[in-house]
């Protein structure tokens, strides 16, 4: 995975940085369909796409940093926001089952 797949005047792009680069996309974009999602609902809200973009970019971008580049600061700050969204993610996935529960039982 070490392999240079281009070299653009001294940039050289390896698999291991198309990882770590679709990883930092995946994790911005989470705020681009946050934002639509808030203008959609006409308040601030975190839709579970958000969750789901956090999870894959943070786990991408932590996997450039264990084996891509092997970088200790690079590991700690994408491995936190991977925990985080991951218990958020199974809180809200937990939170919509009992509420479909309950409106069973309303029923």
């Amino acid at each position: 995975m070490d392999q240079v797949l281009f070299d653009f005047d001294h940039v050289v792009i390896t698999p291991w940085k198309l990882i770590g680069y679709l990883g930092a996309f995946l994790f911005t974009a989470r705020w681009f369909v946050q934002m639509y999602a808030t203008r959609k609902s006409k308040r601030a809200h975190l839709p579970m796409m958000f969750w789901y973009l956090s999870i894959v970019g943070s786990l991408m971008t932590l996997s450039y940093f264990v084996w891509g580049k092997n970088d200790s600061v690079g590991i700690l700050q994408n491995a936190f926001p991977a925990v985080v969204a991951i218990y958020n993610l199974f809180v809200e996935v937990r939170h919509r089952h009992h509420e479909k529960l309950a409106e069973r039982e309303a029923a």
